[in-house]
């Protein structure tokens, strides 16, 4: 393993964040604090061994809704996530005024996307090529799951990185069901990065639920991105462990058999045991780890209940310019 140990704990901190997060967004739903949640368990290797392979804050994110490692990792904190779920003012993403997980962070340079699925490949195409035309060396990582592979936008999108060889990281994540649509039912060929192919662009299929091997095979495309190879498309074969969000009833079409045994390969207890293998995590290290965690997460869901919510005047703000405003308001 070429990463340190220190980084290797810090992206096993990411993702167990992640999970305890997911969890108490699940527990915030049930209570009725919450009106809505997309839960991204189950890809946290996916994400986090993604995310790791850039230059976080350098370079640019262009997400998809189940992001929550990603964004995490990038310096999303706790607080501000909860309060983007409740609609809180110190949401950062939009002021509480976005539908939850529907990201954006610009301090990090992760830009905002839209409900429908695939259309935020066509913003990293196009920011790709505003890369290229700077003669800068930064990279574009965006993701979608398996399902918006079927969009018209994501054909469009590789295809033009393709052909103008800009430096974008098409990242897929195969959670196995497109709501509740499995691979077989949108595509013959076996494997999404079996697309690539025909798009021009190298395509690999990895493990999902082995965040190093994600990061090896994301760190590879990055490097040839940034050198000027142009894009590359990555399938990291992962599982769904809940239902598609909080309005969805996945016991319609699969059952709890499958599900329990999928958890058999979660990606947090996968790298929890190759860590211990390493010897650099031990028992008493994971559970004063997960103890701070939880208590991270707790007082993060303190601070967002305190918050305020945003006054309804701000919900013209940030829509028209200030000066526009100030403007008007001086020829009345």
């Amino acid at each position: 393993m070429d990463l340190a140990q220190d980084v290797q704990l810090e992206m096993f901190r990411a993702m167990l964040l992640s999970r305890r997060l997911d969890e108490r967004a699940w527990v915030l739903h049930r209570q009725g604090k919450i009106a809505f949640h997309i839960s991204g368990i189950g890809h946290e290797a996916a994400q986090v061994g993604a995310v790791f392979a850039i230059r976080r804050g350098y370079d640019w994110v262009s997400p998809y809704y189940r992001d929550l490692a990603i964004l995490l990792a990038v310096g999303m904190t706790p607080a501000e996530f909860v309060m983007g779920m409740m609609g809180k003012r110190g949401d950062p993403t939009s002021g509480g005024r976005q539908m939850p997980s529907h990201w954006s962070l610009k301090r990090a340079n992760v830009i905002s996307h839209s409900a429908p699925v695939a259309t935020q490949s066509p913003h990293a195409t196009g920011i790709g090529l505003a890369i290229k035309l700077r003669g800068d060396d930064r990279v574009v990582l965006t993701t979608v799951g398996e399902g918006a592979t079927s969009q018209g936008e994501w054909y469009e999108a590789v295809n033009f990185a393709a052909v103008l060889q800009v430096p974008v990281v098409f990242v897929v994540q195969n959670n196995m069901y497109a709501i509740s649509e499995t691979p077989d039912m949108q595509m013959a060929i076996k494997s999404v990065a079996e697309k690539a192919c025909g798009l021009g662009v190298p395509g690999i299929s990895v493990d999902g639920t082995d965040v190093f091997a994600v990061y090896r095979a994301c760190q590879e495309a990055v490097d040839r991105a940034r050198q000027g190879g142009g894009p590359s498309l990555i399938e990291a074969r992962t599982y769904r462990m809940t239902p598609h969000s909080s309005d969805d009833d996945d016991r319609t079409y699969r059952s709890r058999e499958e599900v329990e045994e999928h958890k058999k390969s979660d990606p947090v207890l996968v790298a929890k045991r190759q860590l211990e293998e390493r010897a650099i995590l031990t028992e008493k290290a994971y559970a004063e780890m997960d103890a701070q965690i939880k208590a991270e997460v707790e007082e993060a869901v303190r601070q967002a209940e305190q918050a305020p919510y945003p006054e309804a005047e701000e919900a013209l703000h940030p829509v028209y310019a200030e000066e526009i405003r100030l403007a008007e308001a001086s020829h009345a």
